[in-house]
């Protein structure tokens, strides 16, 4: 304690509050050493300067520390948190909420490894006494960090069959942690699901599919926000955000590889029938079946046998290529094979048709456009990894495949 002036005695009442004043400062910084998990920030007056206030201890503030993926937590100890903001080292804010209370303020949001944040908390005692206090920590870095690739691409338009399609390049082994910040919103209130699988790719992935196809014109937006979630495999560092239209007419692709015809139809009524040749019937160049979505358009590419597992059976430049599969189904100008169009599947696997059929089609379908096709020959199912192959599973089966939903 100071001594008092010679020439002016102190008087006992203030002599007694600097006391308080102090021991109070003790037990702030007290708590800082005590409590590893905790941070106390230093006390700056706020209220009047009644005499009242100025002897009544300000309240003591707490921010829990927390480890990356958990939310910040502020209490107050004699006294109610009047404001709290927590704002990282780039200036974004951390929302919360204070409790009914008013003694414990959590955010919304969890912390992100690797990441500051500022603390400034301020309170209020019984008696009106405010203060604020500031205060900092910062998390630890993320041993592994994974990241995504959305599909399809923000602000496109595709047809009814695409679905949202997730790829992440680390495994995700708590895939309801993950799911459960995965928002998708439509325009139209669209009854879908998630549904967990592995990618062509081997990686994990999730997609998210109407349980019917998509009614032209809906919008959807996915708000994944994933920032400060620990994966399993890795930690999320950033939230995502893609959106997409349907398009304003419903086209689908019938192709029968038993007639060896495709049709497209549009709004439900045939524009078009085209004489193709599919996969050669009783080997590996059997075409396969079931619902396979437009991936994408691609125009003129080299193909080559050896990359699909086929010897040097073809090695040669396409036009008009449309990807159905990540295994190597095409629809395509197949000019060679023009004597079998509509008479026999004599392709290596592909859906064959002449330039000017091709061209004509290439420019009417969109990515997105389901292809149902069918046929004796096939050589199997698309599996859901296998492009977009969710329509071929049933949809109580496809909804048994999200972590959430049962």
């Amino acid at each position: 304690m100071v001594p008092a002036r010679p020439d002016r005695p102190a008087p006992a009442r203030p002599a007694r509050t600097r006391i308080r004043r102090t021991l109070a400062a003790v037990a702030l910084c007290g708590s800082l050493a005590a409590c590893s998990a905790g941070a106390v920030g230093a006390p700056r007056a706020t209220g009047g300067p009644g005499a009242s206030e100025q002897a009544e201890a300000a309240a003591k503030v707490t921010v829990v520390r927390p480890a990356a993926g958990r939310p910040v937590t502020v209490t107050a100890a004699g006294g109610t948190l009047r404001s709290v903001r927590v704002v990282d080292a780039e200036g974004g804010l951390l929302v919360g909420r204070t409790g009914a209370d008013g003694t414990t303020w959590v955010s919304d949001r969890k912390a992100v490894p690797g990441t500051s944040y500022r603390v400034e908390a301020t309170t209020r005692t019984a008696g009106g006494k405010e203060a604020t206090t500031d205060s900092r920590f910062t998390t630890a870095p993320a041993a592994r960090v994974n990241k995504l690739t959305l599909a399809p691409g923000k602000n496109t338009t595709v047809g009814v069959g695409q679905p949202l399609s997730i790829v992440f390049d680390l495994p995700v082994t708590d895939r309801a942690e993950v799911e459960k910040q995965l928002k998708v919103t439509t325009s139209n209130g669209t009854v879908g699901s998630w549904g967990w699988l592995k990618d062509y790719s081997g990686r994990d992935r999730v997609d998210w599919r109407p349980k019917e196809y998509w009614k032209p014109g809906t919008r959807v937006d996915l708000d994944a926000t994933l920032d400060g979630t620990d994966s399993g495999g890795g930690w999320f560092v950033r939230d995502y955000r893609t959106g997409f239209t349907v398009a304003g007419a419903a086209q689908v692709v019938k192709v029968d590889l038993d007639t060896k015809r495709l049709v497209l139809e549009r709004d439900g009524r045939a524009v078009r029938t085209i004489p193709v040749s599919g996969g050669t019937p009783g080997g590996d160049k059997r075409s396969w079946r079931g619902t396979a979505v437009l991936m994408a358009k691609e125009g003129t590419i080299n193909m080559n046998s050896e990359t699909v597992g086929l010897g040097d059976a073809y090695d040669k430049m396409v036009d008009f290529s449309m990807r159905l599969t990540w295994s190597g189904m095409y629809a395509h100008a197949a000019p060679w094979n023009a004597a079998n169009f509509g008479r026999a599947n004599r392709s290596s696997g592909c859906i064959g048709m002449s330039d000017a059929d091709a061209a004509w089609f290439y420019g009417q379908v969109r990515p997105g456009d389901p292809f149902e096709i069918q046929g004796a020959e096939t050589k199997g199912t698309v599996a859901e990894g296998n492009g977009y192959g969710a329509w071929n599973v049933g949809w109580e089966q496809w909804r048994a495949k999200s972590a959430v939903a049962r």
